[in-house]
């Protein structure tokens, strides 16, 4: 139980953290990387700049935290909650986080380039400027969330929920890739982009 604490800078590379609590604790600048942090519990924690390059673990929650700028590239961390957390400009790079969920997240300017996202939620997020490229989007949740200047390009769509979303102004966005996606009436495109004939879903895939 190390919550509230004081921990800004502390130096826990490769640590086995499984099961702690760091609720509300001042984490910011921490190396975290390649630790173990399977349930750990980060809510409300300021992660700042905190590196968890290459750390894994699953049902990781980030809920409520600080992370700007913060550094998970190359991390597993699979059914991860990083709802409502502030995590403008952290970069996500080759990392696993399918079945996580960023509801309610502010991902202003993220890097989320060769990510894994299936069946992510990012349902009510902030997604401008995110960089999506060839990163694997199959099924997960992006209805009715603003993607102005998000980059797309090389990103896998298959079954993505595009319900609502506004991709007027995002780039690197192929009629090949929308074709495989769900979208509806509400979904914006940009001008050079046209609706399939008849989107391949109108509900959330099972």
């Amino acid at each position: 139980m190390l919550g509230r604490q004081n921990l800004t800078g502390a130096n826990l590379q490769r640590a086995t953290l499984t099961g702690t609590d760091l609720s509300g604790s001042s984490l910011s600048g921490a190396n975290v990387s390649g630790a173990e942090v399977s349930f750990v519990r980060f809510e409300g924690a300021d992660l700042s700049g905190a590196d968890f390059t290459k750390a894994a673990g699953g049902r990781t929650t980030f809920a409520r935290a600080t992370l700007r700028n913060a550094r998970f590239e190359g991390a597993d961390l699979g059914r991860a909650s990083f709802a409502q957390a502030i995590l403008a400009g952290a970069s996500f790079t080759k990392a696993e986080l399918n079945r996580s969920t960023f509801e309610g997240a502010d991902l202003t300017g993220a890097d989320m380039s060769k990510a894994e996202l299936a069946r992510t939620s990012f349902a009510n997020t902030k997604a401008a400027g995110v960089n999506f490229s060839y990163s694997n989007l199959a099924r997960a949740d992006l209805r009715n969330v603003p993607l102005s200047g998000a980059s797309l390009t090389g990103a896998y769509l298959y079954l993505t929920l595009l319900a609502g979303a506004d991709l007027s102004q995002v780039t690197g966005l192929s009629q090949e890739q929308l074709d495989l996606a769900c979208g509806n009436n509400e979904t914006k495109l940009p001008h050079s982009l046209k609706p399939p004939q008849s989107w391949p879903c109108s509900e959330n895939p099972e």
